[in-house]
């Protein structure tokens, strides 16, 4: 509202000033265009309980990135994206939506692509610490959730390693997930190698788009985890991904759904991927078990072919 306030002005200013050079249809196509400008100038203005001012601002175009999924507007939920500069270019390092009932994201999207597919850096000396982009009314600590769970990288740790800051920025909280031991260290980590070693082939794709995440609809919560400051965390009952590649201006898609339990897997003896590949479906069908709208910002012409499409075999299984 306050933009139109300003752009009435000026256009008032505008018509009394020039009033002797304008016919009426004139003022009403400048009237019409200035107030169009100023409302769409409002679409990508998010609710964000940033810290300290309460007016955190994700990048303006990061709804309209493809791997970004279509984020609820009930105010249930913060908007969030990390960056940073690598040769004097801005460079998205992933982002996120942060639900503020459940302290867990609803998804995280990140694309390895030739800005990031690179390695020129190592895992961070582990620097967990509270995500510096939200209130601290939503922060949960950084110790670990307890003998039973990892704390999780949803953005894994390997999957950036293009850059030691966007290496660090892996271990934000809100990048955490309360995760079963065994599962993150022997099975959910063999469908990561696998997407890094995706990503980080460019003759495998020209950009590979991840979106990455743990349920935490009510009826997909296993349960909860208790903070020291008395705050609980979700604990997904699932764990999904969804994958979107472009070569040569061709889309293709595949998804992953996975219960949160114990598999018999540890980190020395990871599940092979003949075992992973079960657990491959469509993404039309992940988004019908998670209720989130993947890859809204594909063609709609594209779109429903795209995502119906699930073959195993083309994606190194």
């Amino acid at each position: 509202m306050h933009n139109l306030s300003v752009c009435a002005t000026a256009i008032c200013i505008y018509m009394f000033r020039y009033k002797h050079k304008m016919k009426f249809y004139n003022y009403l196509l400048l009237l019409v265009s200035l107030l169009c400008a100023a409302s769409c100038g409002e679409d990508h203005v998010w609710d964000n309980p940033g810290s300290g001012s309460g007016s955190y601002q994700p990048t303006p175009s990061i709804t309209a990135r493809m791997e970004t999924p279509r984020v609820l507007t009930d105010g249930s939920t913060v908007l969030i994206d990390h960056s940073t500069t690598v040769n004097g270019k801005t460079i998205v390092t992933y982002e996120l939506e942060y639900d503020k009932n459940k302290l867990h994201s609803r998804w995280v999207a990140f694309r390895f692509d030739g800005d990031t597919r690179g390695k020129s850096t190592g895992r961070a000396d582990e620097p967990f610490q509270d995500d510096p982009s939200l209130s601290s009314t939503y922060h949960i600590g950084s110790n670990g959730f307890g003998w039973q769970y990892n704390r999780g990288h949803l953005c894994a740790s390997n999957d950036r390693l293009y850059n030691a800051t966007a290496n660090e920025q892996t271990f934000y909280m809100t990048n955490m997930s309360p995760q079963l031991g065994s599962f993150n260290q022997g099975y959910w980590i063999t469908l990561e190698n696998l997407v890094q070693r995706l990503g980080r082939n460019a003759t495998f794709s020209d950009t590979l788009y991840v979106v990455k995440g743990g349920t935490i609809r009510d009826d997909q919560v296993s349960g909860y985890v208790s903070r020291s400051n008395g705050k609980r965390v979700a604990v997904p009952k699932y764990y999904y991904m969804a994958l979107l590649k472009v070569k040569n201006g061709t889309y293709s898609s595949i998804a992953f759904w996975m219960e949160h339990k114990e598999y018999g897997y540890t980190y020395k003896n990871q599940a092979p991927l003949s075992e992973i590949k079960k657990t491959a479906i469509t993404v039309n069908q992940l988004e019908a078990l998670t209720g989130i709208d993947f890859f809204p910002n594909l063609p709609d012409a594209a779109e429903e072919m795209v995502e119906s499409s699930c073959l195993p075999g083309t994606w190194g299984m």
